[in-house]
């Protein structure tokens, strides 16, 4: 019996396995999952900031109707705070800098005329100041001890900018898994070989592999056998160390599609075989009780591709405890039939167009073989089975493989 996707979905996402955490310099981090909030060390800022290049007054002078200052010093970014002498002068200040003592507004040179006697410098203010302006208060973006990073938050340039101001030389992260992508087939030559008519090159390991890169910084490593049952026993066995394993192939009920059989004597728990889909409907899913998790992918590029973004890398996602996003949702551009009562994933170019939606319209396909149609595609929308006619501008879910 088919179980539908969305049982599909469940059965697999109730499976999440938690990898475990490790200690990684934050230069390395990008892409990773944080498993410790991150706390600012200090103040941010640490100090009264100088937002613009000017002086630097104490208001209340200007605020009795004195408009030109005479210039004590300079305090620029880096330097150790200085100190006005005398409220009626004012002190150079530079962006970044710390604000000097005694003075409490900033007015940046554009609101200025500089005039210069025997050496010395006067600046006439040309504008309308606000007591307090162009300063970065000290603590006003966070203060010490204050969370800025959520555990659970995947690592971008931005989180790699804050660690760094911090301090966070090393980082508590999730484990990436172990994971062995093997594909099945005596029709399968290796990429470099020139394969005889009734041969292809292994091209489904590759796709699996890059998108796990892509997506999750996952290397996963690949793997070949034939349709051969103690090869298969002897290759399978020899992976059971991994977190994961992702195979392509001699999934579906043909003679020579050993691979369920095979699992399953070493020891795996079925949760499923095959589900109410296409493509991707000889899809199985499975578990071994202190070993890794199976995912057995059709064969058709297509088909284990789909697959790959559907069911793979969400679980992957739960498991590094990656925070759930729901799928965006894109508008048919024209109308589709489809008869089977299949859910149907279907390839589409997307197109933006103002207002923010999606418009999802299908490339030439040729069905679950046609690795070639991915090129024209930017993901797969969802098309439910309880319908035959999806009209256009209807909206469905779509899993994207490309930005």
């Amino acid at each position: 019996m088919l179980m539908d996707v969305i049982a599909a979905y469940a059965a697999v996402m109730g499976i999440a396995r938690d990898f475990g955490m490790e200690q990684v310099p934050f230069t390395s981090a990008t892409g990773r999952v944080l498993r410790e909030p991150i706390l600012s060390d200090r103040d941010f800022p640490p100090y009264d900031r100088v937002m613009m290049d000017g002086i630097a007054i104490n208001f209340e002078t200007y605020a009795k109707g004195q408009t030109v200052f005479g210039v004590e010093d300079m305090q620029a970014a880096g330097m150790p705070r200085k100190q006005l002498g005398s409220m009626a002068d004012c002190m150079e200040v530079m962006t970044g800098a710390i604000l000097p003592e005694l003075t409490d507004t900033v007015i940046q040179y554009e609101h200025l005329e500089m005039s210069e006697h025997d050496g010395f410098r006067r600046y006439t203010i040309k504008a309308g100041v606000a007591q307090g302006q162009h300063i970065h208060r000290q603590g006003a973006d966070a203060a010490a001890g204050q969370v800025l990073i959520a555990a659970g938050t995947r690592i971008t340039a931005a989180e790699t900018g804050v660690l760094a101001a911090v301090g966070k030389t090393m980082v508590s992260v999730s484990r990436l898994p172990k994971v062995a992508i093997i594909t099945t087939g005596d029709e399968l030559v290796p990429v470099s070989e020139t394969p005889d008519i009734h041969q292809v090159r292994t091209s489904n390991s590759y796709a699996l592999a890059a998108a796990l890169q892509t997506e999750l910084n996952i290397h996963a490593s690949c793997h070949h056998v034939n349709d051969d049952i103690p090869a298969m026993q002897q290759l399978l066995g020899s992976l059971l160390d991994h977190d994961v394993l992702i195979c392509t192939g001699a999934v579906s009920a043909g003679k020579f599609d050993h691979l369920p059989q095979v699992l399953e004597e070493l020891g795996m728990q079925l949760v499923f075989h095959k589900v109410q889909q296409r493509p991707g409907k000889p899809f199985l899913f499975g578990y071994f009780e202190n070993g890794p998790v199976v995912f057995a992918l059709p064969g058709n590029p297509v088909s284990g591709f789909m697959c790959c973004f559907r069911y793979v890398l969400p679980w992957l996602k739960a498991s590094l405890q990656i925070a759930t996003v729901p799928e965006p949702y894109a508008v048919l551009g024209a109308d589709v039939h489809f008869k089977p009562p299949l859910t149907y994933f279907m390839p589409v170019r997307l197109h933006p167009v103002a207002g923010g939606q999606l418009i999802a319209l299908p490339p030439p396909y040729h069905g679950s073989g046609d690795l070639a149609a991915l090129l024209q595609a930017d993901g797969f929308l969802e098309l439910p089975s309880e319908k035959e006619i999806f009209e256009k501008g209807s909206s469905y879910p779509v899993w994207r493989f490309r930005s």
